[in-house]
């Protein structure tokens, strides 16, 4: 292992990242430096090895051939490198960092954490709202929640739920949603331009959205339910998004359907924090949780209620 007397891991490090993430400006913001340190830590990576690993061009790094053939290498040797780190190291079990989708933690489990403080008061939450996959094996993250078809986010990604979608608007306007041709009646709130679910739901009761009128469109959906709730029209909401608006009264269900999107809500975690109590214990949390969830759900659809 003499090789490595003649160069730092810090310069491995940055030779890897750039070459995964094709950009100097990425690849900084994975590591924490600025784009001219790691250029730094570049140049005397490859003033080390005696080898021009990179072609700079105007879209980003070119990986030369020798550099193409030895970053999968690198990339695993980086991770393994990770797991021993995290196994040495102390582990702070009374500490969990959480990613999670930004709407989903202000809608759904900021509302919901204090109940796991209570039940785990020897452990932390760090929630990192981001719409970004993080690599957990390669970061400190130690659990993912996303929404997509497919997790991404870890190989041991386990399913929580089917993301399923609906009609809300505010109780007035509700009031005057008596049949499914009174939709065109009222106008539809869009999220960036998109109908997203509106296919979904229609095609499930044979009808298309040529019958919606249009509507105000925001950038996010948190601000369309806001919306909604002020009366601007009718918001096909994640049931996720919604619930707890509807179960304060904020915001009504004129129509029982509920549509799958064909996407699903993922947990995983890195091979570290796999064996870590704390994360099997807001496993067990975060599913009991999605249980009443669920059948919060059941019963407004059994009893009709809107």
């Amino acid at each position: 292992m003499h090789n490595l007397n003649s160069i730092p891991l810090s310069a491995l490090r940055a030779v890897e990242a750039i070459a995964r993430t094709g950009t100097l400006n990425r690849a900084a913001d994975e590591l924490g430096i600025t784009a001219g340190a790691l250029s730094q830590r570049l140049s005397k990576a490859e003033a080390s090895l005696g080898q021009e690993l990179f072609i700079r061009t105007s879209t980003g790094m070119t990986p030369t051939k020798i550099c193409t053939e030895v970053a999968p290498r690198l990339t695993r040797a980086m991770s393994e490198l990770s797991g021993v780190v995290a196994d040495i190291r102390a582990p702070e079990e009374n500490v969990l960092t959480v990613s999670v989708a930004p709407i989903f933690a202000s809608r759904w489990l900021v509302w919901r954490i204090k109940k796991f403080h209570d039940q785990n008061p020897g452990i932390s939450l760090r929630v990192l709202p981001t719409t970004e996959i993080v690599e957990l094996d390669r970061s400190d993250v130690d659990i993912g929640i996303r929404v997509g078809a497919d997790p991404k986010i870890g190989a041991g990604a386990t399913k929580l739920l089917d993301q399923r979608v609906f009609p809300v608007c505010a109780p007035g306007m509700a009031s005057r949603l008596k049949r499914l041709d009174d939709l065109a009646t009222v106008p539809v709130i869009r999220e960036n331009e998109n109908l997203h679910g509106w296919r979904e739901w229609l095609a499930d009761q044979a009808r298309s959205t040529s019958v919606l009128l249009s509507g105000p469109t925001y950038a996010d959906a948190s601000l369309c339910l806001d919306a909604a709730m002020a009366g601007q029209g009718v918001f096909m909401a994640w049931e996720t998004l919604a619930c707890d608006a509807l179960a304060r009264g904020q915001v009504a269900a004129p129509f029982d359907h509920r549509a799958q999107t064909g996407s699903t809500y993922w947990f995983a975690t890195s091979r570290s924090s796999a064996r870590k109590p704390s994360v099997k214990k807001f496993k067990s949390w975060l599913d009991a949780e999605l249980a009443c969830f669920m059948e919060f759900w059941q019963n407004t659809q059994t009893d009709g209620t809107h």
